[in-house]
């Protein structure tokens, strides 16, 4: 509004009508006023804050075009004006012809500020833009990165990870959240339900709390959320998952465990799973009858304990629940599934420490023990190395599930309720995370 002030008062025409179509000749303005167009083809632009200031009313006339050596100077007739002539307004300014259709130099002044503006706009939203990437804490962040996306997630690769969501996405409008079970509104379609993140930024949050144990306060102020939204984020996420990949059949008949059974176990071909069982450190409860439920002899502490089972190329193929750590290898047996999956002709391959010949009905590889002896046969010593070199497989399986940091410290027993979901849900990951547990069982490309 001031630059237009100016202009107005520059000008000196009473009763000055602006239109939309008004226009100044570039006449008007000095050498310096003007930005010469860059390309042949651009526009001469107005600097900024510039005022035309050549008019006649400053004694400014437009000189005069040298005439060329050929041409004949035509003598003009002196003025003649009569006393009573009126010069109108319109005349005074007009010392140049701008009835002819406007020069392509003629600048638009409002034109000129909306185009710096928007340029200016453009320039600060593609700023704002770059800095909220680069702030904002979510899996499109480190997508660039496998290093990265192995540190946050446990996968080993962004492409792994992408093909496990690539599994899951179609699942997700049957997802059922915390806030949602707790209204009993189950039947609800998951799109009218707001999300404070995107859903495969939530999925990368869950899988980070799994992997790195990080705090819930922590991944709040990295996502920049509440931190009752991250509690129930994780929550809805291990139900989900513990629900969609739970539905995958995971144990693998013998025939199919024959066709891909690595060289390694040709002595033992029969062998179907691998079982072991592993623990979990949690806070002692203050109760001395659930302290003398969980307290592990082998730990020395209060834990969980799960029975896992592994096919012979090293594929998840059994998780059992969480029992008190007080429980038997041969309690824990019986009391999680696993025998109704064994039938006759099949083999299972255990600890030395797992006596349940009286419970199973196949056949089984277990590291051969004294028992009284002074010492074992060299049969019995060939094969214990044999079957502990085997069973070696199945220790891997455990230490990857154990590298997700969360199971590092001790569970506290406000996360009783959901420890199950959580727990097998991080083994069933393994299926998904990594390659094969040796690297020579690759498949080869043809």
């Amino acid at each position: 509004m001031e630059t237009r002030r100016k202009w107005l008062v520059a000008i000196r025409r009473d009763n000055f009508n602006v239109t939309p179509h008004t226009r100044v000749c570039s006449q008007h303005f000095k050498k310096n006023d003007i930005r010469e167009p860059q390309t042949e083809t651009g526009r001469r632009l107005l600097v900024k804050g510039a005022v035309p200031s050549l008019f006649e009313w400053n004694n400014f006339t437009v000189p005069a075009s040298r005439p060329g050596v050929w041409e004949r100077r035509e003598r003009l007739p002196p003025p003649v004006l009569e006393d009573d002539t009126v010069v109108d307004d319109e005349e005074v300014c007009m010392d140049h012809d701008n009835a002819s259709p406007p020069d392509p130099a003629v600048v638009d002044l409002a034109l000129d500020d909306n185009m710096s503006h928007r340029e200016e706009i453009q320039r600060l939203k593609q700023q704002v833009e770059k800095l909220t990437m680069n702030q904002r804490f979510g899996i499109h962040r480190f997508a660039s990165s496998d290093k990265d996306i192995r540190f946050f997630t446990r996968f080993a690769s962004y492409d792994l990870l992408m093909r496990f969501w690539a599994l899951i996405e179609p699942s997700l409008p049957y997802m059922v959240s915390v806030t949602q079970a707790q209204r009993g509104t189950f039947t609800e379609p998951t799109s009218n339900v707001t999300h404070s993140l995107q859903p495969i930024d939530e999925m990368f949050m869950f899988l980070s709390y799994l992997a790195l144990g990080s705090k819930q306060r922590d991944l709040a102020d990295r996502y920049g959320v509440h931190q009752s939204t991250v509690s129930r984020i994780i929550t809805t996420w291990s139900n989900f998952l513990y629900t969609v990949l739970g539905s995958v059949r995971i144990w693998i008949p013998e025939e199919k465990i024959r066709e891909h059974l690595p060289a390694e176990f040709k002595d033992y071909a029969d062998t179907t799973v691998i079982l072991d069982c592993t623990e979990l450190r949690c806070q002692c409860p203050s109760s001395p009858l659930l302290q003398s439920e969980t307290f592990s002899t082998y730990k020395s502490h209060c834990t969980l304990k799960g029975l896992l089972g592994v096919a012979p190329h090293g594929a998840v193929t059994f998780i059992s629940p969480l029992y008190a750590g007080s429980i038997s290898d041969k309690q824990i047996m019986r009391e999680s599934g696993i025998l109704s999956l064994l039938r006759p002709g099949m083999a299972i391959m255990v600890d030395r420490g797992f006596l349940v010949d009286d419970l199973v009905p196949c056949k089984i590889y277990r590291p051969a023990f004294l028992s009284g002896r002074s010492q074992m046969s060299a049969c019995e010593v060939r094969e214990t190395q044999a079957i502990a070199r085997l069973r070696v497989h199945v220790e891997r399986l455990i230490r990857r599930v154990k590298e997700h940091k969360f199971f590092d410290t001790e569970i506290p027993l406000r996360l009783f309720g959901n420890i199950n979901q959580l727990y097998t849900v991080a083994c069933l990951l393994t299926n998904y995370e990594n390659g094969p547990l040796v690297k020579a069982w690759a498949k080869k490309p043809e």
